[in-house]
């Protein structure tokens, strides 16, 4: 066996390490410390020493737009004056145009709405303001539609009361005015459903009531006047009819205390 002390191995350094030697800052910021090997350098292929390069010197941003390697134009771009954006808009690399998305002005956003990558037009969509939003609202992927419903004016949601995908027309059933909520009655989705029985102007229920899903006519009801509770008394399901009767007792004690 080994003594332990014979076990002793050195911890391997593997932080990347620039060659300075032919570096263009070798004469400048190397000499005065303003750039440090392993730490705080733009020639590193490592995404947290140049963000500490550029968060030191900003100025050099504007010098590394065309550069080769992708996150180095990406960090670049988070910290270049806006002027000197719009040239990125094109850049072949999502990493680069996702950080475009955030800092472009809001007139350039429609520049955006089309471009191949997800997570650039999600952040369009969060950011467009609300009626350029419905430019949107045909969006390929189901989940820039969802920002676009989650932001779209309650009175522009009805055109995405029929889209194919469920988490889109559930965030249209939670926005969309109550009078509207009868576009949405024969969902295909029983939680949608569920959420426009929640949600539906207590007069419209009726339209609900004979749901076929005994989850739907639950909700519907915890929300109905006598006159339809009453008839749900007789419906298929024992948990609805138990609930009517409760709610139509508690509603008596209501009036009764009310008159007396």
């Amino acid at each position: 066996m080994f003594a332990s002390s014979a076990l002793e191995i050195d911890a391997v350094d593997l932080t990347p390490r620039a060659d300075c030697s032919d570096c263009a800052y070798r004469n400048t910021l190397l000499t005065t410390g303003s750039c440090q090997p392993g730490d705080c350098c733009v020639v590193a292929e490592s995404g947290r020493q140049i963000d500490r390069f550029f968060k030191a010197h900003p100025a050099f941003a504007t010098s590394y737009t065309q550069d080769p390697f992708w996150e180095r134009r990406a960090i670049a771009a988070q910290y270049l004056p806006t002027n000197h954006l719009r040239p990125l808009l094109t850049d072949p690399d999502e990493a680069v145009r996702r950080v475009l998305a955030y800092r472009v002005p809001l007139e350039w956003l429609l520049e955006l709405r089309q471009d191949s990558d997800r997570e650039v037009r999600v952040t369009v969509a969060d950011r467009l303001p609300e009626h350029q939003l419905e430019l949107m609202a045909d969006d390929y992927d189901y989940l820039v539609r969802t920002y676009v419903a989650k932001r779209l004016p309650k009175g522009r949601l009805f055109r995405l009361v029929a889209d194919p995908d469920n988490e889109v027309r559930r965030t249209v059933a939670e926005r969309i005015p109550s009078v509207s909520l009868g576009l949405m009655a024969h969902d295909k989705e029983v939680v949608i459903r569920r959420i426009v029985a929640q949600r539906m102007d207590v007069d419209d229920l009726t339209l609900m009531s004979q749901d076929s899903d005994w989850t739907v006519r639950y909700e519907v009801a915890l929300r109905a006047e006598p006159d339809l509770l009453k008839r749900m008394l007789e419906d298929s399901d024992e948990e609805v009819r138990l609930v009517a009767e409760q709610r139509l007792v508690t509603l008596a004690l209501e009036t009764n205390q009310n008159e007396s």
